[in-house]
């Protein structure tokens, strides 16, 4: 039987990180993972979506040449989508490779397999049997595939996708129908109407983007639907047959058909490797305090099995402040001030408090705008949709909200992050100085506006 300080069952954003920082500390970890690090992150989320939209937005600007004193005839260049899945496959393997490199570096153990926690201290991976003091649990999350009739049928026949199928086509569809306006259904409608697919989304809620500021969301409801992307809300899937989705709207039944279905509807925590713990749960997953310690003292809980923020940096930071912990450290987990982006044309970044939020916790606030158009990069770039929007608390228009639709807005909003975790004002910000030309230069231009009125405006 192998002995390890710590155990870390997933080897995903969370689980890898964790364990690059317990070697560095001079533990002996070891991290189960049944495929491959790095996790849905690295290899079906957030690194292969993004380095899709990369050549979706390449493609985008060469169908927009002209606006750039560009001739570029418009039956001269075409989306080579097999090449644009290998380049997505190519990065992929550069970076698993690179945590693996890392993990072995630190001196972690890396062991192949399906990690059953048998109890506190122990996990049994096939016929063996681990030793364990510490347990972290980063077993990450898996697509919700509601029962719709048919969609099991549908999936087994490759018709109905899930975000990891839909990364290995071989040839770009026609149409697309992606049930669920959510984060990573919006994503996906960017890369593939931008290519050329016919996209529909199909939303059961009153709204798309429903966690995102309503200004925001309604502007690039706007834009989306602009683009090309048909988007149906209050509609729910009533069932899919070979190659058609049927949906129900107002009392009416419609029937659409397509080429393909993407399943986008949301995640669920995975908790079928640890289920002998009857740990105690959350509604949206496993029940962690502030140092990620889950109900047995020993046992950590990080990333998407919490059900918390289900995104990357936060199950990453998570691993850190489990880690600390276990070595008499005193992080704890704030998730009052953490950022999340949607990489879409153009992109959408928060962090902090939505003005709905304010106003829903009875916080006398005021609220200032800049647009896009007015930044002299942004036009420069011809990326002119969108808005900083900050939110102040009154009397001390001390930050406690930034979003911001923008090219760049999910580089921008780490300002904003800084800002809201260090109590800054909104004179604090307009007196940063800001480099010229950026569009960080709105950051500035909007905290003006909390004071008195912009500048470029």
């Amino acid at each position: 039987m192998q002995s390890f300080d710590i155990v870390i069952v997933g080897g995903g954003p969370g689980g890898y990180v964790a364990a690059i920082k317990a070697g560095q500390l001079g533990y002996k970890v070891a991290v189960i993972e049944r495929e491959n690090v790095g996790g849905v992150c690295l290899n079906w989320g957030c690194i292969p979506t993004k380095t899709l939209l990369k050549s979706a937005k390449v493609f985008e600007q060469f169908k927009h040449a002209k606006d750039y004193g560009i001739d570029v005839k418009p039956d001269s260049f075409s989306a080579n989508f097999p090449d644009m899945i290998k380049r997505k496959d190519s990065v992929v393997r550069r970076l698993t490779g690179g945590v693996a490199a890392l993990l072995k570096k630190n001196g972690a153990t890396l062991i192949k397999g399906f990690g059953e926690v048998v109890d506190a201290n122990h996990v049994k991976v096939g016929e063996e049997h681990i030793e364990a003091k510490f347990i972290i649990l980063a077993t990450g999350a898996s697509v919700i595939m509601p029962p719709i009739p048919g969609l099991q049928e549908g999936f087994d026949a490759g018709f109905v996708l899930t975000s990891k199928e839909i990364l290995d086509l071989k040839a770009l569809p026609t149409s697309l129908v992606i049930v669920g306006g959510g984060v990573i259904g919006l994503e996906f409608a960017t890369i593939f109407s931008s290519l050329g697919t016919k996209v529909t989304v199909i939303e059961k809620q009153p709204t798309i983007l429903s966690s995102v500021d309503e200004e925001i969301r309604g502007l690039f409801f706007k834009k989306i639907t602009k683009d090309g992307v048909q988007i149906i809300t209050n509609a729910t899937v009533s069932s899919i047959g070979q190659g058609t989705v049927t949906y129900e709207l107002d009392g009416k039944t419609t029937e659409v058909k397509v080429d393909k279905v993407l399943m986008a509807v949301g995640m669920k925590p995975n908790t079928k490797s640890f289920a002998s713990l009857n740990l105690a749960m959350e509604k949206t997953g496993v029940q962690v305090n502030e140092r990620m310690q889950t109900s047995l003292s020993n046992v950590y809980a990080i990333g998407d099995v919490t059900g918390k923020f289900m995104l990357a940096h936060v199950a990453s930071h998570a691993g850190l402040v489990a880690i600390d912990h276990i070595h008499g450290g005193h992080a704890v987990m704030d998730y009052r001030t953490i950022p999340s982006g949607i990489y879409t044309f153009p992109q959408i970044a928060m962090v902090g408090l939505t003005e709905q939020d304010a106003k829903a916790q009875g916080i006398d606030y005021k609220v200032s705008t800049f647009p896009v158009m007015a930044n002299g990069k942004a036009m420069g770039e011809n990326e002119k949709d969108g808005l900083v929007k900050i939110i102040v608390s009154k009397p001390y228009n001390e930050i406690i909200g930034v979003h911001i639709m923008a090219s760049s807005a999910t580089e921008m909003i780490t300002e904003a992050t800084l800002a809201i975790n260090l109590e800054a004002t909104a004179e604090e910000l307009v007196h940063t100085i800001h480099p010229h030309p950026t569009l960080a230069e709105m950051m500035m231009e909007a905290a003006h506006g909390i004071i008195d009125k912009p500048i470029h405006i």
